[in-house]
């Protein structure tokens, strides 16, 4: 089609019929109802049958996609009413790992890059043969299922190597990045009491060598429950582990063990398969727990009917270890597909690295965040003209709103004839709410549909479902990945507050959005006071923790400012008398944040204000400030102890620039 014709439009690109007949999408149609149209009407079908009829919809996707279990049982959906509470294949017996390690469209199963530092490639029997070992290692250190294995890790083979290897005995995942400072590894993996800490030497990132033994040392000795610590080598061949307690470098910890048939764990369908980490907007964050049949069953209908994978793709999403993305990344072993890994800065040594990455391997998915759209059109790139991407079939973004300009962008400057997704979910679901349609058209500014299966609405404040205004984004009915719970919650409080609070028996996720006239979706952002840099969810309460540490800070608070197609991070500073917020100062609240959080934490700005609003309850309001700052009404200000504060925040210069 004749992009430029149909800008006006908005209609920016629609699959060929050729493209329509060979989508996976289409085929599932054809095999779970032969009398629908082949066209966009026909998914609309689709989705209202998965709706109507989930038992059927979801066992079908089962066969479609070749999924594998001792028994799936005879009940699909028990408790359909209730939301918590419907439970999902009751009598199923399965394995997470052995999903995901069934099928071998080619050779190769990853493709890894650290910077310009490191490549390796890992075939399917390297892939198997390192995952028994690394199973055997686990077993011998005592693991079983319902351990905690922890990772802090780069998003490279070992990564996933030990993370299959601990899921096929059944344990528990749970991963974040390395540049987290000690203070947030702690606060996520103190909650969950891992057996096994694995851990890197170090990383890259920007062309530096980053060392981090220093800090696992350090991790180790307030972790009690650690039986063992695997330090991965990354940046040296042989690391001196000898200061960390515990310690083995992972070629010593499969040392002596011969490689031989993998023998899976099969256990229920919500059985934890990961450990996922909230925002920790009240504190530290929450333990968000799901089940192995949830994640499985959400990943293959995304990957494979709303991605359109097919055995010997090449996916890649641009991603850490700390973000639900990875975990999303590597189910793409689903499809047969080949997962092509990244680790480091998106811009060294310059910016079109990963488009050279994309353009010698061939990639068929290329996966990133709206920020990075948005930087590489700052920057003036334009891979259409440089780089050949005919390979590759499917663009998506998530992490943020993709704001129309972006769409524009990719479409003139980096491939006109693409499939464009802009998805959106997350961690809680582990996986999307609303999402790409392969079959159907894709309009600027728009995500184009709802996932299969899951009853997405936008909602009023009165629970009235909306159609063309903004309204919060909700789920009406059951769906196989909600949350299996939240760790040490065991009478499902914390989650029930989470989700459920707002509309009663109905998922409200959080998100402002709006339905359009395609059936589509806008996400305008978070509708609560979570932190969003670049697509990363952060929570206020991290940022609290640091900066009130500091004598001469009496009080802080923290909101996201909406800037330049992204979020920003402004920090607030109440100081105690007799101080001033001085250029040393700001400084040394930045290190601490980079330090003991991570990079994503450190504020934009930081500003001094002599007062800040808090309800009678005592507690401060995020809220009422960002709509201060953003020049909204506040709404409820008889909630106030002290509404006069608010005015510290109105028409401040230093948010202007």
């Amino acid at each position: 089609m004749n992009h430029e014709m149909s800008r006006h439009d908005g209609l920016l690109w629609q699959p060929s019929p050729a493209q329509v007949r060979g989508a996976n999408l289409t085929r599932f149609m054809d095999q779970v109802g032969d009398d629908w149209r082949v066209d966009v009407s026909g998914c609309a079908k689709l989705h209202a049958f998965s709706l109507r009829e989930p038992e059927k919809f979801w066992q079908s996707l089962i066969d479609f996609a070749g999924l594998v279990a001792a028994t799936w049982g005879t009940r699909a959906l028990v408790d359909a009413d209730k939301m918590p509470g419907a439970t999902w294949f009751p009598e199923a017996r399965l394995n997470f790992a052995e999903n995901l390690l069934n099928l071998r469209g080619s050779d190769e199963a990853m493709v890894f890059r650290g910077e310009d530092k490191v490549e390796k490639r890992v075939s399917h029997a390297e892939l198997h043969a390192l995952v028994s070992r690394t199973q055997q290692a686990l077993a011998r250190a005592g693991v079983v299922a319902g351990d905690r294995v922890a990772a802090v890790m780069p998003n490279m083979p070992e990564t996933i190597i030990c993370m299959l290897a601990a899921t096929s005995l059944g344990a528990i995942w749970s991963s974040c990045s390395p540049d987290f400072g000690v203070q947030g590894v702690l606060d996520r993996f103190g909650q969950i009491e891992p057996k096994i800490l694995i851990a890197c030497d170090g990383y890259y990132y920007n062309g530096k060598e980053l060392d981090c033994r220093a800090k696992i040392a350090e991790i180790t000795q307030a972790l009690p429950s650690l039986a063992r610590t695997v330090i991965v080598p990354y940046v040296n061949a042989r690391p001196d582990v000898s200061g960390i307690a515990h310690a083995l470098t992972y070629p010593d910890f499969i040392a002596g063990l011969e490689a031989k048939p993998i023998a899976y764990t099969r256990l229920p369908f919500n059985h934890p398969v990961y450990i996922m980490y909230s925002s920790g907007t009240t504190g530290v964050p929450k333990c968000i727990v799901h089940g192995a049949g949830g994640t499985l069953l959400k990943h293959a209908s995304e990957h494979w009917l709303h991605c359109d994978e097919r055995p010997g793709d090449r996916v890649f999403y641009f991603t850490t270890c700390g973000w639900m993305m990875w975990n999303w990344q590597v189910s793409a072993l689903l499809t047969g597909s080949t997962l092509m890994l990244y680790d480091g800065s998106p811009f060294y040594p310059s910016p079109k690295v990963l488009f050279d990455y994309a353009a010698a391997e061939q990639f068929t998915l290329f996966g990133t965040s709206a920020k990075y759209i948005d930087s590489i059109k700052k920057a003036g790139i334009e891979p259409a003209k440089t780089h050949d991407l005919s390979s590759v079939r499917l663009i998506t973004s998530t992490g943020s709103p993709l704001a129309p300009e972006s769409f524009d962008y990719v479409y003139r400057a980096v491939k006109p004839d693409v499939h464009l997704a802009s998805i959106s979910g997350g961690t809680d679901i582990i996986g999307s709410f609303v999402i790409g349609n392969p079959i159907a058209p894709v309009w600027r500014g728009e995500i184009q549909c709802a996932s299969l299966g899951y009853a997405v609405e936008v909602f009023d404040e009165n629970g009235k479902s909306l159609h063309g205004a903004a309204g919060d984004l909700v789920c009406t009915k059951p769906f196989p990945s909600m949350p299996v719970g939240f760790w040490n919650d065991p009478d499902g409080t914390k989650y029930r507050a989470a989700y459920f609070e707002k509309f009663p028996n109905v998922w409200c996720h959080g998100d402002w959005a709006e339905i359009t006239q395609h059936d589509g979706m806008i996400i305008y952002g978070r509708s609560d006071a979570t932190l969003n840099p670049g697509g990363v969810r952060i929570g206020t309460a991290e940022i609290y923790r640091q900066v009130e540490q500091f004598d001469e800070i009496l009080e802080a608070i923290a909101i996201g400012q909406d800037w330049d197609a992204d979020t920003r991070v402004i920090l607030f500073v109440v100081m105690r008398p007799g101080n001033v917020l001085t250029d040393d100062l700001q400084d040394r609240i930045r290190k601490m944040l980079r330090a003991n959080c991570s990079p994503r934490h450190v504020p934009a700005r930081i500003i001094a204000v002599a007062d800040i609003p808090r309800t009678k309850s005592g507690k401060i309001t995020e809220l009422a400030v960002r709509d201060v700052v953003h020049g909204r009404a506040v709404k409820n200000k008889e909630a106030l102890a002290n509404p006069d504060a608010l005015a510290h925040f109105a028409g401040l210069s230093e948010l202007m620039a």
